[in-house]
């Protein structure tokens, strides 16, 4: 009796499943052609430089052109994304690269173009790119089911890596046989199809209770999420690390091809191939890493790895070797900037999610800009080999910073919103009205006091985190069982977004927090309005009238009552 073989099963985190959403597909196919551009841009800017100064520094200052705004840009940036439509962010931003890339072609094309040029035009270029990748990448799990972002995230890093493992050489080619105006050219052509799949992304926007928050305020609100949050900036750290040392086999590269491999820009296309052929085999192979090794482990494995190419790049003199090299190069690479993209991804709740983003691109692109400078002028000084063979020894060396500096463990922490009632209010507020106080009484017996103690420590950083200025926790001298928690907002609408952004996994600290009280009342909660010595500025015969003795039923409430208090 024959048993017909089973149909494969659907793998929900299975590498291919975001691609069954087509949105999601649209987008990727498009970026892929435009990440194809890019790359076919940055090969003929750096062989153009090339061409036009023997200058090492000159060179490398291609790569920190191209990076750089991603570092100086990406909280605002970010924040942008938090606050606005991201399809629209995602297109002015793709805009602004396309405006960049066709002057960059015009001018080369009448001969105009020189070093400092080359570099602004590449700055622009760059910044257009800043601005779309907080948008692009924090729009994922809008595209996809949470259970797929890890994949999206993989295949996003395998679209930028696909391009690179066909695009350097493929640039190379177009430079040595039609120019590098036709590269320029070709560059922004391929801008038009991620333009055309964004503009047919439907994008269901979830309408907020609140006004977005102001540029500036929303910067501060990201870097106080960020420094709230020891995880996020241990991956920073460590990707900044990386970046820093690792950035050079990018930057030196063309110079690998020229000086090392005595080639043209072909042999440089197929050297920037060989990384970014690595590059796909290691996103292929992320999901298997993150089943058999912790992200230490990987972390340690990747830049011991990588270590050993770069020092295996700088003493070889045969293309073969070289390339074979920047495979394992580009793999290590890979896999460790997609463990923390996937990392800072499932950690951070949907609301600050693309400045989280932007600061891990910052410190890890920024990272590579400077130390592409530095990079550059270490070359100049010692020469090419020499250069590598130092950041083959440092990256051998950075497994250390793990014993002080461990990566957290990869993994969602259920950062999904928790429903608050809204609080009950009796005085006329506007959104501007501040600042609010808030005090909570908690009753704790004398037994408990260590550990009570030790669990508002998380419930500190958990109030900071969203929003709250201020915190402290005070015990009463003369009742020692009575704990006061107390910390400021600088608004009322910055209170109510402080609440609304409590996540599953914060709300459970607060809870923890609150087990400790004992005694037949509640935990007693006190909003109050602080007003400072001249602030209050209504006439004599203003009247301070109350709101009616009713829960505030909606935010735009406040709106519509006359205040008494600016």
């Amino acid at each position: 009796m024959t048993h017909s073989p089973k149909p494969p099963t659907f793998r929900p985190d299975g590498i291919s499943a975001p691609l069954r959403h087509v949105t999601f597909r649209r987008v990727w196919l498009a970026s892929v052609l435009s990440n194809l551009g890019i790359l076919i841009q940055g090969v003929a800017a750096a062989w153009t430089m090339t061409q036009m100064t023997a200058s090492a520094d000159k060179v490398a200052l291609v790569q920190t052109a191209l990076m750089l705004p991603v570092m100086l840009i990406a909280m605002p940036a970010g924040a942008i994304a938090d606050m606005y439509d991201r399809r629209i962010v995602a297109l002015v931003s793709l805009f602004i690269s396309l405006i960049g890339a066709g002057a960059l072609t015009t001018l080369a094309w009448i001969g105009l173009i020189t070093p400092n040029i080359l570099l602004a035009l590449c700055f622009v270029v760059g910044s257009g790119m800043a601005l779309l990748g907080p948008a692009w990448q924090s729009s994922v799990n809008e595209q996809v089911p949470s259970e797929m972002v890890p994949a999206a995230v993989a295949l996003n890093g395998i679209s930028y890596n696909i391009a690179r493992s066909v695009g350097p050489a493929l640039g190379g080619v177009v430079v040595a046989y039609a120019g590098a105006v036709a590269a320029f050219a070709l560059n922004a052509l391929l801008y038009l199809p991620l333009l055309v799949a964004l503009f047919l992304w439907r994008r269901i926007a979830e309408p907020s209770r609140l006004p977005p928050e102001r540029l500036n305020r929303a910067i501060v609100s990201g870097v106080r999420y960020i420094s709230n949050s020891p995880a996020i900036k241990v991956v920073l750290t460590r990707a900044m690390v990386i970046g820093a040392i690792g950035g050079a086999i990018i930057a030196l590269m063309p110079l690998v091809a020229r000086d090392l491999l005595h080639g043209g820009p072909q042999t440089y296309g197929v050297m920037l191939g060989a990384f970014g052929l690595g590059a796909v085999i290691g996103a292929l192979n992320v999901t298997e890493m993150r089943k058999r090794m912790s992200g230490e482990a990987a972390i340690r494995a990747c830049s011991l790895s990588m270590g050993g190419a770069i020092a295996a790049v700088a003493m070889s003199h045969q293309p073969v070797l070289s390339a074979t090299a920047l495979v394992v190069a580009g793999a290590c690479w890979m896999i460790v900037a997609t463990l923390n993209n996937i990392g800072v991804q499932l950690s951070t709740p949907r609301w600050v999610a693309g400045r989280s983003l932007a600061a891990y691109q910052a410190a890890g692109s920024g990272a590579i800009a400077l130390g592409s400078w530095g990079w550059g002028d270490l070359t100049n000084a010692v020469g090419v080999e020499m250069a590598l063979l130092v950041s083959a020894a440092l990256m051998l060396a950075s497994p250390i910073i793990g014993f002080w500096l461990p990566m957290p463990r990869i993994g969602a922490r259920g950062e999904e919103p928790v429903a608050l009632d809204d609080p009950e209010v009796r005085l006329a507020l506007t959104g501007r009205s501040g600042p609010l106080v808030v005090e909570i009484e908690y009753r704790v017996s004398q037994e408990k006091a260590r550990p009570f103690h030790n669990i508002m420590q998380d419930v500190q950083m958990m109030r900071q985190r969203n929003g709250a200025y201020g915190w402290s926790i005070a015990r009463d001298i003369a009742d020692p069982e009575l704990w006061t928690e107390r910390y400021h907002c600088p608004t009322w609408f910055d209170y109510l977004r402080q609440r609304n952004r409590s996540t599953r996994s914060e709300h459970a600290i607060e809870q923890q927090a609150m087990a400790f009280h004992i005694g037949p009342e509640p935990v007693r909660v006190r909003r109050m309005l602080e007003r400072p010595f001249g602030s209050v500025r209504w006439k004599d015969d203003t009247p301070d009238h109350p709101v009616a003795e009713e829960k505030y039923p909606q935010v735009s409430a406040a709106v519509r009552v006359p205040p008494p208090l600016a």
